[in-house]
């Protein structure tokens, strides 16, 4: 395992790839990505049941594959065979459930960097986090850090990769408050959190300064050009775009 480095976060990172463009969380879309000139993505990813690392958003196969259930409850063999592309194009395609192995090989190969989002496959936040760090944790060519909603994930990931690159991710200060974010991330020594749009503030963003970490920002639709205006003006290191067309050429 290599000690942290100090990450040098673009401006704009691709959601899920860049998911308005493309099959969320497949090899199309996170080229897509790096060919438009992002230079980081974030992907989703738990593992199969046979213990694969593989990228997908939701607990069940469902919104995004011609599959049903839970993904867990199935081996790799059969996972890849489903399309993760009809629901987007609404016919059938060559896109599939990639490995997260093939994710890293695109990001070699390109040149690009990783967030990787640990999804609390439940009952299985230990051993997806181990599996994904069985095939990340020795990796030096590519930038990458990792975060979580989930705080059984995140403490494993910190107890397990002390000096990883790690963000705490929250949706609202419903279940975890302000300080609360502080006390996990000082305790598990993270340099990154993850908010929603929806509940950031200049206040807000100048306290998280002051605790001497990275901010991302992500909202449940793509980030408007004034929208990440104001992101930026207050002190918000890097949004998560869906559809990064009318930002690449001001934030690149």
């Amino acid at each position: 395992m290599k000690q942290k480095k100090k990450l040098n976060l673009p401006k704009l990172i691709g959601h899920r790839g860049v998911k308005n463009l493309c099959p969320e969380n497949t090899i199309e879309s996170i080229k897509k990505a790096f060919d438009i000139g992002l230079r980081y993505v974030e992907v989703d990813v738990k593992i199969s049941k046979d213990e694969i690392p593989i990228l997908l958003h939701d607990d069940t196969l469902e919104r995004t594959t011609t599959g049903t259930g839970l993904a867990v409850d199935f081996d790799y063999n059969f996972l890849k065979k489903l399309d993760a592309g009809q629901y987007f194009y609404n016919d059938k395609t060559n896109n599939f459930i990639p490995k997260l192995s093939d994710v890293l090989d695109l990001c070699k190969l390109m040149g690009g960097n990783l967030n990787i989002e640990l999804k609390p496959n439940l009952n299985f936040e230990k051993k997806n986090v181990q599996k994904i760090l069985d095939l990340t944790k020795d990796i030096e060519d590519i930038e990458i850090f990792y975060s979580s909603f989930d705080l059984n994930s995140f403490i494993e990931i910190s107890n397990l990769f002390v000096s990883s690159n790690r963000s705490f991710l929250l949706d609202s200060f419903d279940e975890y408050s302000l300080n609360d974010l502080f006390s996990i991330t000082g305790k598990y020594d993270a340099n990154i959190c993850g908010l929603n749009i929806e509940i950031i503030s200049q206040e807000i963003i100048e306290k998280i300064k002051k605790k001497n970490l990275l901010i991302t920002v992500y909202s449940e639709k793509n980030i408007s050009k004034n929208e990440a205006k104001d992101c930026f003006n207050i002190g918000v290191d890097s949004i998560f775009v869906d559809d990064p067309s009318k930002l690449i050429n001001i934030y690149d």
